[in-house]
């Protein structure tokens, strides 16, 4: 089990190194908007700063994940209600659980929007002053530890098996890598997959910095989610949109992990 466990792990690292390298280079080849100007050319060093920022942020990140947050969802696996019908395993059980879980990190990104405490961890996400692959690694590690908890309710709740949930944070990975991303899609392309899933487009106004486009386009995998909870907004993107949180600054490293528990 614990081998088993630990090749899957090994993908996983594997598969999102990839598809993250992929999608760097490639926003930086064909971009769909050129960098504000505190980011631009002119203010390379500024541009420097903020992916050091959201790098570290990730690094926390990436050391917490063997520390808590791989162990509780391993704990939680072991704690699970076992009620699940026959038919909810194997490859179709795999689908629905990812339908699922999708639709329950629906619901969660709703949450950390409309509660405070949690909007304090999610807010450092949301500060970013411009969306690439970078911003979709960039989360407070206090974001991570609540959102852990989350998942290990709803593993219990639901005797999800632990490679269900490794899957899915596969999935879920490359799905943020790619709707935060800067890369320039043919509007042939775009258009139709937004329609199921969440695009760069999408997700680009879900990012623009006045709150009620912020709090839209929830969704992390499908898009029609925000389409059938009235939550999908009807605002298209424009590459000129200013990103980040209304009246509100970007902010240093130590203050982006200060900021929870600051005013």
């Amino acid at each position: 089990m614990e081998n088993a466990i630990e090749e899957l792990l090994t993908y996983k690292g594997l598969i999102v190194a990839l598809w993250l390298g992929a999608f760097f280079v490639a926003e930086r080849l064909y971009p769909a908007a050129p960098l504000p100007p505190e980011l631009g050319a002119a203010t390379a060093r500024s541009s420097w700063l903020r992916l050091a920022r959201n790098a570290s942020l990730w690094l926390v990140n990436v050391g917490l994940s063997p520390l808590i947050v791989l162990p509780l969802s391993l704990w939680a696996s072991g704690q699970i209600l076992n009620w699940r019908p026959d038919w909810w395993s194997g490859a179709l059980g795999l689908a629905f659980d990812l339908i699922l879980l999708d639709f329950l990190i629906y619901w969660w990104h709703r949450a950390n929007h409309v509660v405070g405490f949690l909007w304090r961890f999610h807010e450092v996400h949301h500060l970013d002053r411009f969306l690439d692959t970078t911003s979709a690694l960039r989360f407070h590690f206090g974001e991570v530890v609540l959102s852990a908890l989350a998942r290990a309710g709803v593993i219990i709740l639901l005797g999800m098996p632990f490679t269900s949930v490794v899957v899915f944070e596969v999935v879920v990975l490359c799905a943020a890598i790619f709707h935060h991303s800067n890369l320039r899609l043919p509007a042939a392309v775009e258009k139709p997959l937004s329609k199921v899933f969440v695009t760069p487009s999408i997700h680009w106004v879900h990012h623009h910095a006045v709150r009620k486009d912020t709090d839209s386009n929830y969704g992390t995998l499908f898009s029609f989610w925000d389409r059938l909870f009235a939550s999908f907004s009807r605002n298209h993107r424009q590459t000129d949109m200013v990103i980040g949180v209304e009246a509100r600054p970007e902010r240093s490293l130590l203050g982006l992990l200060a900021r929870p528990f600051t005013g």
